[in-house]
């Protein structure tokens, strides 16, 4: 009988709809984080002053909701990360900057000199692989890093394996940090990332792989890291690593074919 008096417009189910998407949104992305146990905890919260409102507790519906009415701010402050890391992925997704760059209108020859660079690349890993020299190289994709090249060295040279090993080098004042290429050039070097805090990463992953996780999580760039105590080479994009990679592997990789990664 109840149902009779519910009617339900397009609008509705759109409304409906729109909540449902944004709410996996958002736990998509903070999901494999800390944030995520505050996320449920502030719903749980929030259904719980609903209830108290249905059942007419006016009392304890006040008090609840002078803590609802401040809830927008509290989220801003309590997700800064994730707020910032979302804002940046929409802006990738409609960077016209990128897309009317003159560089792009002009540059010729793309297939061979990303094939140079894929060369090099790789052969300075196998080396630092095997000489055991820790390495972390960040590719840019949409997202500008700008703001992550300003913390080290802005350098803007070309890529070639000796400058890349010469980075890396365990007395080069430049090794301790990340190499951003952006653009077919190498960017900076020395460059700060931000650590990621998923506590599902385990343990054997020291902090360059860490870094290599959260800047892959905040931004769409992938991310090359040489471990310095085993030498094995892993692959991170969207917060997932594959670890100890061939170079078959990371050629396959950085030709975009992501066929065999997996978490």
């Amino acid at each position: 009988m109840l149902l009779a008096f519910i009617t339900l417009s397009f609008f509705d189910v759109l409304d409906i709809l729109l909540v449902a998407f944004l709410l996996y949104q958002v736990y998509m992305l903070i999901r494999g984080t800390v944030a995520i146990n505050i996320f449920v905890g502030l719903f749980l919260f929030y259904l719980m002053w609903l209830i108290v409102k249905a059942l007419n507790m006016e009392l304890l519906s006040s008090i609840l909701g002078q803590f609802i009415g401040v809830g927008v701010i509290a989220l801003l402050i309590v997700f800064q990360q994730e707020v910032r890391k979302f804002l940046l992925h929409l802006g990738s997704r409609y960077n016209i900057s990128q897309k009317f760059s003159i560089e792009k209108w002009f540059y010729t020859d793309e297939k061979s000199v990303k094939d140079k660079e894929i060369d090099a690349i790789i052969e300075s890993c196998e080396h630092m692989s095997k000489s055991r020299t820790g390495a972390l190289i960040v590719i840019t994709k949409r997202t500008n890093l700008y703001s992550f090249a300003d913390t080290g060295q802005i350098l803007k040279a070309r890529i070639s394996s000796s400058l890349l090993e010469t980075v890396f080098f365990k007395n080069s004042p430049l090794h301790d940090g990340a190499l951003i290429l952006d653009n077919n050039r190498i960017l900076a070097a020395r460059c700060i990332l931000p650590v990621s805090d998923n506590p599902n990463i385990p343990g054997s992953l020291g902090l360059r792989h860490r870094a290599a996780i959260g800047i892959s999580q905040m931004t769409d760039s992938h991310v090359i890291v040489v471990s310095e105590e085993t030498g094995n080479i892993s692959y991170v994009m969207g917060g997932k690593i594959k670890v100890k990679i061939s170079s078959n592997e990371l050629r396959s990789f950085l030709n975009a074919d992501f066929s065999s990664f997996v978490s």
